[in-house]
């Protein structure tokens, strides 16, 4: 099985959208709306095989040393094949090549992410000066990450992980 891990176009969104569509029915994922797929798809790595999407992931920075692993789907006929490990060490390395020095994760998929070295933590771990920046943020992930009241009724019920390069 030849795996093709490579930054994704504005043409990968309709598949990332469908990826997402099936995890976020299931309440594995966030669904989110497709505006927001193209207004982030500098953000999202996908892998491709025989031509066709077959997974993704994104990277979100929200700090000078902080960053998000987000949005990580397969296509379920792959999972388990090495697919979404490719994608992740994919990401590992984008974030450390744009200068982020930890990675952190909301997820249910805790031995996954622990293979590649995050581990679990609890609140925030950012500095009271970063945590009131971070309030300012209009997005829901951040707010998530922040453990804020706001986002109580939307939260999937996942666990935080934390990575450091």
């Amino acid at each position: 099985m030849s795996i093709t891990i490579r930054p994704a176009t504005t043409a990968d969104i309709k598949t990332i959208r469908h990826l997402i569509d099936e995890y976020s029915a299931g309440r594995r994922l966030l669904q989110k709306e497709t505006v927001t797929l193209y207004e982030s798809v500098q953000e999202f790595t996908v892998a491709e095989q025989d031509g066709k999407v077959v997974g993704c992931g994104a990277l979100h920075v929200l700090w000078e040393d902080l960053a998000e692993v987000r949005t990580m789907a397969v296509d379920q006929s792959l999972r388990g094949k090495g697919v979404g490990h490719q994608i992740l060490e994919y990401i590992i390395a984008r974030a450390s090549a744009v200068g982020v020095k930890r990675i952190f994760c909301l997820t249910f998929e805790t031995a996954f992410f622990a293979r590649h070295g995050f581990v679990e933590i609890e609140g925030t771990p950012v500095a009271p000066d970063i945590y009131q920046e971070l309030l300012r943020s209009y997005d829901s992930g951040v707010a998530e990450f922040l453990d804020l009241e706001s986002v109580k009724p939307n939260t999937l019920g996942n666990t935080r992980m934390l990575k450091t390069l």
